[in-house]
């Protein structure tokens, strides 16, 4: 497992915990519910737009081993 899969799977169970959805990144959450928290996890990543982008990746389903967004 690679160390960005791992940090992956820690924030999606950090955000699971506070309420969201199991497979759903805190930023994809903070985007999607319009949470004030953006500004703050788009500064941590030095990226205005990060949890936007997170949000887009997981509508175009990136997220996923190659073989379920095929759909094979």
């Amino acid at each position: 497992m690679s160390v960005k899969q791992l940090a992956i799977a820690i924030d999606q169970l950090a955000n699971s915990v506070f309420g969201g959805y199991a497979d759903e990144t805190l930023s994809a959450r903070a985007y999607r519910t319009n949470s004030p928290l953006q500004k703050y996890i788009n500064a941590i990543f030095f990226d205005r737009n990060h949890c936007r982008e997170s949000y887009m990746a997981e509508i175009d389903r990136h997220q996923l081993p190659p073989a379920y967004r095929d759909g094979k």
